[in-house]
């Protein structure tokens, strides 16, 4: 059978890759080739994209926030229109439940990002203009002048997805043209996107280059791209390893980039709360990590308890529910493999596996859903060794000797997108509680009580990010509007220009009404 290569799309035509290579998606469910034959494109057709950018960068920059709100609102009313067939396709690609996962959590949630990143651009807010009336300076968060890479992870399809994800709405929202760079476990489901997002540019009369799509790149290609001198910036949502790479590429040619990578995001249960509902935190801590197969960045991967009678009864619970519901399908073949590696690695070191802890015989990609333990003293001997993010339905239980050897354990951990303290609500737990707090309000962006990690509310307030190793800087986030606009800014200062010269929102007039600015040292509307 002939397969016919699908086209890239560069400049807002859809054209025959200049390609090195090709690959296909693999269903999950099987390990057997879809249908379609994607290219690799050769760096002639990133040089093409990114020059497209360039120009996009100065046309946008003469497009009202109006205009480009318009566009993401339409792109959001177009992926309603095609949600069915976006839907089947990621299915197909990723083996996730198309309900309630893709079709009821997942792709409304990728709908409303683009709706509040619309309202974002539209407000003007996030541009947080500082308005200096005795010395007449003036600053101001603009676009970059160059287009944001975005290259999406493999474990959300849509709200992650390189062409209508977080990323790319953010980027866009701040005035930045996108060459989004599928994931290779999902290309067709990013062409669909990029279909759509082209369709939608007519209307408001942005530039065709807004949004451009390729499906992949040799490695040496993605180094080169991310440090190219036309690149604005780089947002990055994967492994450790990768996106290490891509930082040294890009920090070595001054540019930005925007790194989501690894995450054990701890859970820490106090006696207390061992002992007033124990058992129901159990119940919760499974259910959390077996969600999706535990193909969450935000999966609780380590549990830190009190090794006593309270805390083995715990772990005992906890083995129950591992072993009660079924393994989810992983994303594909490398998804295993490392994971059957981190596993492998974490008991050569000393961790007991409970149970799991092999691939489960049959079609497709799946992993047993795994427990481990260690005892916080081994913990202690080789932390670094116990915190490389094992991406499934793996955790390891760590049980501490004291509640020193509690705290200690909370020093040694490495930067995490989230980290939790369950304790009584009787008020027992408070004293040590008021000594970890401190120690992991420092390890992490978000600080969780009395709930698990997985789960993000899409609100203003919202922080996904954190120390390193979780994110390659610790004071943006890439969930949120306006915040994760910031990312993809510069900071631009006008010192004594004349009035007429300025951008409206630096102007004596407020543009909106509503836009915060601040004045003289105080934020206001007026």
């Amino acid at each position: 059978m002939v397969r016919i290569m699908q086209p890239v799309l560069i400049d807002g035509v859809w054209r025959e890759a200049r390609s090195v290579g090709t690959f296909q998606a693999v269903d999950p469910s099987t390990g057997s080739p879809l249908p379609g034959l994607f290219p690799i494109s050769s760096f002639e057709d990133v040089e093409a994209a990114l020059a497209a950018g360039r120009q996009a960068c100065k046309d946008l920059a003469q497009a009202s926030p109006e205009r480009i709100a318009a566009f993401l609102e339409r792109f959001a009313e177009g992926i309603l229109g095609r949600a069915d067939e976006l839907i089947e396709t990621a299915h197909r690609e990723t083996a996730l439940p198309k309900a309630p996962r893709l079709g009821t959590t997942e792709l409304p949630r990728t709908i409303d990002q683009l709706r509040q990143a619309a309202e974002a651009s539209r407000n003007r807010s996030w541009r947080r203009a500082a308005i200096d009336t005795k010395s007449n300076i003036r600053s101001i968060h603009g676009p970059l002048g160059g287009p944001v890479i975005v290259f999406g992870p493999n474990n959300f399809p849509f709200a992650f997805n390189s062409a209508a994800g977080g990323d790319m709405a953010a980027a866009i929202a701040a005035g930045n043209p996108v060459l989004a760079k599928a994931h290779p476990y999902h290309p067709a489901t990013t062409k669909l996107f990029a279909e759509i997002a082209r369709s939608c540019l007519e209307g408001p009369r942005l530039p065709t280059a807004t949004l451009q799509m390729i499906y992949h790149l040799r490695p040496v290609d993605g180094l080169r791209l991310v440090a190219h001198p036309l690149t604005g910036a780089t947002a990055f949502t994967g492994g450790r390893p990768s996106g290490m790479r891509l930082k040294e590429a890009a920090d070595r040619a001054g540019k930005p980039i925007s790194l989501e990578m690894s995450s054990v995001n701890p859970v820490f249960i106090l006696p207390g709360a061992l002992r007033e509902h124990g058992e129901a935190i159990a119940a919760e801590f499974s259910a959390s990590c077996s969600g999706g197969a535990g193909q969450f960045c935000t999966k609780p991967g380590l549990v830190v308890v009190l090794d006593g009678a309270d805390g083995r009864d715990f772990l005992a619970a906890a083995k129950r529910n591992f072993k009660a519901p079924p393994s989810g399908f992983l994303l594909g073949r490398s998804v295993l493999e490392s994971l059957q590696a981190s596993v492998s690695e974490m008991a050569r070191e000393g961790a007991e596996v409970l149970t799991g802890g092999k691939p489960v015989d049959g079609p497709g990609f799946q992993f047993e859903n795994t427990l481990l333990k260690i005892s916080g003293r081994a913990f202690l001997s080789h932390p670094g060794r116990f915190q490389h993010e094992a991406f499934g339905a793996v955790s390891l239980v760590v049980l501490a000797g004291t509640e020193e050897e509690m705290l200690r354990v909370a020093e040694a951990l490495e930067g995490n997108l989230s980290a939790c303290v369950y304790s009584d609500k009787a008020g027992a737990d408070d004293g040590l509680y008021s000594r970890l707090a401190p120690v992991l309000r420092t390890k992490t962006g978000r600080l969780l009580n009395d709930k698990m990690p997985t789960g993000l509310a899409i609100v203003p307030s919202m922080v996904h990010g954190g120390p390193f190793p979780a994110t390659g800087h610790p004071g943006f986030t890439g969930v949120g509007f306006p915040a994760s606009l910031l990312r993809f800014t510069a900071l631009q200062c006008y010192d004594n220009v004349r009035p007429d010269r300025l951008p409206p929102e630096l102007q004596d007039e407020n543009p909106t009404g509503k836009m915060w600015r601040l004045i003289d040292g105080e934020w206001t509307r007026k």
